[in-house]
């Protein structure tokens, strides 16, 4: 079968098995989340952590809850890499320097999984599993939370404007989520050969003599997470391209869909929580559309021979494991830098220039197509209220989002949220550059205008857009063991993660607060307590019934909320699509022309 056709194959394979699964797991999210019974371990947590799971919190405290327990999660991770070397399991290796558990602690605990070390070389078994898998599960767990309570803004009708219950949000997101999916997707890998074992590591001897040390772990269960949580770290230097990790064809497929399936299926959520599914698929359409131009984009750059090498092998196989090939590499590619996930299946640095812009260009459009879990629909979603302010001028109509009113304060959030990654971006770029110090740690020097200087600074643009997007992919030429990367990529991670976080929580207080605004019909039947068959109250855990028994049911027609733009369909989501490409071509666009386009071009 040719590359092609088998690329094809794979690529519909993939597309097959998301529709399957799209309804039932994103209709069981959404009762994860408005169900009102807790299971039994959920409540032996709820006891432990004195956890009241039926109170509900403003998005003040909403946001000081994640705040804390990520600062936790941070001071427990950094004390389990610096005394890893006095635990058990250790393998005679000594606890990690300051430096690399403090950039690694920021990493795990913000979902980006930036990884500066050899994690078979310095991470013993137990700080894999004790450590930075468990931040796999709470910190996808934690975007899941923000997302639906953003959600829950939307939906929510009152003056309290409660958004829910952290606690209960993490627990069932990974209780209920992340853990049934993780043993599935596992179970698929160690049946292609994928490596899970307590041993670190044997010693065979070769053909010639030598006697070879090959490392092994807990990789298909840490391989499950990683891509589920859209998380990244790898347990091998090598990540998803290792045998050990990633063996065949299928294993690849299973991971592919592994680190795209929660997000897509999200949409789903969301339509059914604002019972009106038009909602969530003109979302799906739109991250569907970015993705699919993305891959087709690096798929003919990187199936195109450019240079000796690259003819003789028939395309740009440098970088790239023969099992996957171009088609395989592409998807893994377009996929992982779209999900904030950062797992590889080859080497980035080595696609071609405009290959690899592209993956970069992916990255700088927010990770909206389709984004990490939870992170990719909160963000998705600040984009829709900023194209409804947007389309709102276009038409001249008061904007409102399903019937909630944006007004300055919800705009002033939506807009700093839209320019965090960039500042961080941008600023960590420039100041990087001009360091005498960080001249030498680029892969590729040279004379300014020379090919390796591009080059150069495409590695540092496509290291802080990492850092910042919290996604952890990288182009490996560069260096990042230097004082200056390990602090400055640790901020970019820290804020990056963070303060988008808190400006979203806030921006569903503001919407929570908010009654809608909407026709006659729907103000005589808010009178009664009752709108479209919602509660007027917060919807949470504990608050559910009402909603799934009316997303259950087939959406009743009702009138457009007056002075409202539609926030489906084929204009609005081309609407969206456009004000995401424009915002980030606007913000961009300078520094791309410096690095990848300079570089693609000469």
């Amino acid at each position: 079968m040719g590359t092609v056709a088998a690329g094809l194959l794979q690529f519909g394979a993939l597309i097959v098995i998301l529709v399957a699964v799209y309804v039932p797991l994103g209709d069981h999210m959404a009762r994860v989340y408005t169900g009102q019974r807790d299971l039994g371990v959920e409540r032996i947590l709820y006891r432990l952590a004195r956890v009241d799971p039926r109170r509900q919190q403003s998005w003040l405290g909403y946001a000081l809850a994640v705040l804390g327990f990520s600062a936790v999660c941070f001071a427990v991770l950094y004390a389990v890499q610096r005394l890893q070397g006095i635990l058990p399991f250790s393998d005679g290796k000594a606890g990690v320097s300051p430096a690399t558990a403090f950039n690694t602690a920021i990493s795990f605990v913000t979902n980006t999984n930036w990884q500066s070390y050899s994690p078979e070389l310095v991470m013993t078994n137990l700080t894999q599993m004790a450590g930075l898998a468990v931040q796999n599960f709470v910190s996808a767990a934690v975007g899941m939370a923000v997302a639906i309570a953003l959600v829950r803004g939307i939906v929510n009708r009152g003056a309290t404007g409660e958004i829910g219950n952290f606690w209960v949000d993490l627990v069932r997101g990974v209780v209920r989520i992340l853990l049934p999916l993780s043993i599935i997707v596992a179970t698929l890998l160690l049946s292609q050969g994928v490596v899970q074992s307590w041993h670190s590591g044997f010693t065979w001897t070769t053909l010639d003599g030598a006697e070879v040390h090959s490392v092994v772990g807990p990789f298909a269960s840490q391989e499950a997470i990683k891509e589920l949580g859209t998380n990244g770290g790898g347990t091998l230097s090598a990540n998803s391209a290792h045998p050990f990790s990633n063996p065949t064809p299928f294993s690849n497929l299973v991971e592919i869909f592994a680190l795209l399936v929660i997000p897509v299926c999200l949409t789903r959520t969301y339509g059914t929580l604002v019972r009106d599914r038009r909602q969530g698929l003109t979302l799906l359409a739109v991250m569907a559309g970015i993705w699919a131009i993305m891959l087709t984009v690096v798929w003919i750059f990187e199936s195109h021979a450019s240079g000796s090498a690259a003819r003789a092998a028939g395309a740009m196989m440098e970088g790239k494991e023969v099992r996957f090939g171009i088609p395989g590499s592409a998807l893994f590619a377009v996929s992982t830098t779209g999900t904030s996930t950062g797992a590889v299946n080859a080497a980035h640095d080595s696609f071609s220039a405009a290959g690899g812009g592209a993956v970069l260009w992916n990255m700088l459009l927010g990770e909206v197509a389709p984004g990490g879990v939870g992170s990719g629909l909160y963000g998705i979603l600040m984009m829709a209220v900023i194209t409804v302010f947007v389309g709102g001028l276009l038409v001249g109509r008061s904007p409102t989002f399903l019937g909630k009113r944006i007004g300055q304060p919800e705009m002033t959030m939506a807009a700093l949220y839209v320019l965090v990654m960039p500042a961080l971006v941008l600023a960590g770029t420039a100041i990087s550059v001009i360091l005498a110090s960080t001249t030498e740690a680029q892969g590729n020097g040279g004379e300014p205008g020379t090919p390796g200087a591009i080059h150069g600074f495409g590695e540092v643009l496509y290291a802080y857009a990492s850092a910042a997007n919290n996604n952890g992919s990288a182009f490996g030429g560069l260096a990042v063991t230097g004082d200056w990367f390990q602090s400055s990529l640790g901020m970019a991670m820290l804020l990056g993660r963070f303060v988008p976080i808190v400006l979203v929580l806030a921006l569903a207080g503001l919407l929570a607060r908010q009654r809608p605004r909407g026709t006659a019909d729907e103000g005589a039947a808010e009178s009664t307590g009752i709108i479209g068959a919602r509660p007027t109250g917060p919807v949470g855990p504990g608050h559910g019934r009402a909603v799934l028994e009316a997303a259950s049911a087939r959406p009743v027609a009702r009138p457009e909320v007056l002075s409202a733009l539609p926030t489906h369909g084929l204009l609005y989501g081309t609407l969206l699509m456009a004000t995401i490409v424009l915002v980030a071509g606007l913000t961009f666009f300078p520094a791309m022309a410096l690095g990848p386009i300079a570089e693609a071009l000469l």
